[in-house]
Order: C-alpha cells, then structure tokens, then sequence
C-alpha cells in the first residue's frame, strides 16, 4: 500500500543532513519510495492513503541503542543506590522470581512507552528473550535481540544454547524486523573462557556483540586488578573487538582506550538518564566524537532511568557537557540527534533505517508542532531537541506501517497489558 504525507517538515537525516521545510514523502510496502519539496510532487492515483502533513514535524524513527526492557517491571522498586547494591541485592534476587510470561507483558509495557514518544526500534539484552521477541513481533516495532550472557557457572552453556535457538528461531523474522545478537554482559560477569566459548558462536553465526562496557569506576579498578589492564583492553586482547561491538556506557576510558575504540568497529552507546541516576559519572562524549568513535544513545532499562523516553535522553545528551564543561559549543542539537538517529543505525549495523531516503525502510516519527514549544520557529533542529517533548509524538511507522496513529495504538491493547502487570507486580511485593 501506499501511503503519501504532505506539506510536513522533514529531518532527513541523510549524509548531508538536508531539512525539507515544505516537503512529501511517499511510502510503498516498507519501504520510502519518494521525498522532497512539494514543488516537485506529482499527483499519483488515488489508490494511497494521503496524510496531510501541516504542522507535523518528521524525523527518522528514534533508535533506542541499549535496553533491558523486561526490567520495565521492577521500575521505581529499588531507587538511589549505589549501582552494585542496586544490581546484586535489589535486581538479581527479583529477577529470579520472573517468569516466561512475566517477560512477554514487560516487554510490550516497555514496547508501548517507547512507541508514544517515537521509538521505532530497539536493542534489548535481557532472559527470556523468546518472549521479547513475539511481543516484538506483534506489535510492530523493530529490535535487535540478545540473550544475556554471563559465566561460568552451572546455567553458563544453556545460556548460549539459548542464545544460539534464539538465532536460528527469529533471525531476520517479522517481515524483517528482528535481528539477533550475542549478549555477554560484561567482563565482570563472564570470565576469559566463557568469552572464549561465547565468540566461537558469535564467528559461527556471524553475530554482532551487545555488551556492557567500562561503566563505573569499580569496573575499570576490579579489571586491573584481576587482569592489569583496563576492560577496553582486556577485551582487545580477547578478540572481542574482532566483530562489531555494540558497548554501552563507556563512561570511564581513558585515551588509551578511546584509541582502541577508534581503531575497531566498535560504537559506545551514550545513557546519560541511567548514568545520571545511579552515580556512574559522564562518559566522555566530545572525546570520542572527536575520534570519530560512533555514538549511539540509549535509555538503559527503566529500573534504572527510570523511563524509556529517547527524546529525554536527546536533550541531556545535548545539555550535560555544556554545564559540566563550561562551553555551550559541544554536542550540537544537530549531533545529539544523530545518536538518536544515524549514530543508532551504525551501530547495530542496520543500514536500512536511521535516515528519511529513498529505499530506506519507512520508519519514521511525526510530532506535532503546533504545541507553543515549537514558537517562534526560529530553528526547528533547536526546538526538537531542546523544547519538544514525548507528548508532541502523533503518528508513529515502522516498515511503512502505523503503529501509532493519532495517538493511538494500533497493534497492541495497553489497557490488556496495564491489567497484566499489576497481577505481576503483587510477585514482587
């Protein structure tokens, strides 16, 4: 089907990053089939769904780089603690107590949040990732996928086994919409034979890497501790950065490290929300953007954020260092958007979104821009970013597909979902 919006305003995001002020944009099945200015669109026939853009700003659908979106369940149940208290005696201990089930409704809770506030696809490291994976594919968002990995132990070979079924089962499944990954959490939880176990899968399936990396300062000291070097050089020596790696945090680097980072097909995924609120400290953004490191953004799971809102995350990735640095010239609007957008796409090597262009994927976000936070429309880059909020998302598509359309969903019953979670919470009380 095909599906024509007009007269809106347009971040393509494309490598020149043009803005189409009075623009169209024409989608066919999944695909973008035609952009540009209104000045060279044609009438087609009347077989397409016309949507009338005015007022609408439209930007490539949000990428949310690094989630645990199950976590969504334990929201607020441990806050303001230190992040290993938080982890080993508040987290884990809950975490036994979830089951398949629980999964499959956290995962859509978490699905939902980030659809209302523009989020089209996400990259999720978590158990019961089967789970995930069908809310994924019913509710038309798009993911990539990993089982969290950690070792050894007892559970440490059924952990990749279900990683590798997870491979073999939704790979390239839901019109194309899921991808698969390997999930070793990171170096403090799996251990130099496990990664020796755990690549010989990923060079086997050919995966990418969703791991944690360097996020407090207790990781960096405990790694030189047990191995002299810091993580980003441990997992040098490993071979880890032998395949594409998609590490969150990296908040404690060191130039060294951001040299190597440089170096290997690596991208850092900035959580400035959860660094924020559990004490890990400020990665050191302009640094590696000075590098050329990729940098995607993500929100973390919201247990420890506490929401999923990557338009919030755009905003305190284009504010924090302004304040913490004292220059109100590092990370632009323009590059804290692109975390969001393109910066996502490379990092988990998904070429097909992440840009407004012609035989991308139609994945896209509308926001309204007829709020008062969008006057005067001096610069529409400045008022997205630093002005706009999740309430002004309208219409969100995904494989040229509505899955929010004036508010509304249209593949999931939230009101289902809200019924189910409470049922669970009474679990953790």
């Amino acid at each position: 089907m095909k599906r024509i919006i007009k007269n809106a305003t347009i971040f393509t995001q494309n490598e020149n990053r043009d803005m189409i002020e009075k623009g169209y944009l024409i989608t066919q099945d999944e695909n973008i089939i035609e952009i540009g200015p209104m000045d060279q669109y044609k009438e087609i026939p009347m077989d397409a769904e016309i949507i009338e853009g005015d007022n609408y700003l439209i930007t490539p659908g949000f990428i949310n780089a690094h989630t645990h979106v199950t976590m969504t369940l334990l929201r607020g149940y441990a806050d303001d603690l230190p992040l290993w208290t938080w982890l080993s005696e508040k987290m884990w201990p809950q975490e036994d107590k979830l089951t398949n089930e629980d999964a499959y409704w956290g995962s859509l809770l978490s699905i939902i949040e980030m659809i209302k506030s523009g989020t089209t696809t996400f990259n999720d490291m978590y158990m019961f990732m089967d789970k995930t994976a069908q809310a994924v594919k019913e509710s038309g968002i798009r993911a990539c996928l990993s089982r969290g990995l950690q070792g050894p132990d007892d559970k440490s070979l059924k952990r990749l086994e279900e990683n590798k079924l997870l491979y073999r089962q939704w790979h390239n499944e839901a019109q194309g919409r899921i991808k698969i990954m390997a999930g070793p959490h990171a170096v403090y939880t799996c251990e130099p034979s496990y990664w020796e176990e755990l690549l010989n899968m990923v060079q086997e399936f050919n995966m990418g890497i969703h791991t944690h990396l360097s996020e407090t300062r207790m990781e960096v000291e405990n790694c030189q501790k047990a191995y002299g070097k810091s993580p980003v050089q441990h997992m040098l020596d490993m071979g880890v950065f032998q395949h594409p790696v998609v590490a969150a945090h990296g908040v404690h680097l060191t130039d060294v490290d951001i040299e190597i980072l440089k170096n290997n097909p690596v991208s850092i995924v900035y959580n400035p929300g959860s660094n924020l609120k559990l004490g890990s400290g400020l990665a050191p953004i302009p640094k590696l953007l000075d590098k050329g490191v990729n940098i995607a953004l993500g929100t973390d799971g919201a247990a420890s954020n506490n929401n999923l809102d990557l338009l919030e995350e755009i905003r305190l990735a284009a504010l924090l260092h302004k304040g913490f640095m004292e220059d109100s010239t590092v990370i632009t609007a323009q590059q804290a958007l692109d975390m969001a957008t393109i910066g996502g796409s490379k990092a988990l090597s998904w070429k097909e979104i992440g840009s407004l262009e012609v035989g991308k994927r139609a994945d896209l976000t509308m926001l309204s821009m007829k709020e008062s936070t969008f006057y005067p429309k001096f610069n529409l880059m400045s008022h997205l970013v630093y002005s706009s909020h999740s309430s002004q998302v309208e219409n969100v598509m995904v494989n040229g597909n509505w899955i929010l359309r004036n508010k509304e969903l249209t593949m999931i019953d939230e009101e289902k979902v809200i019924f189910h979670i409470e049922k669970i919470k009474n679990k953790f009380q």
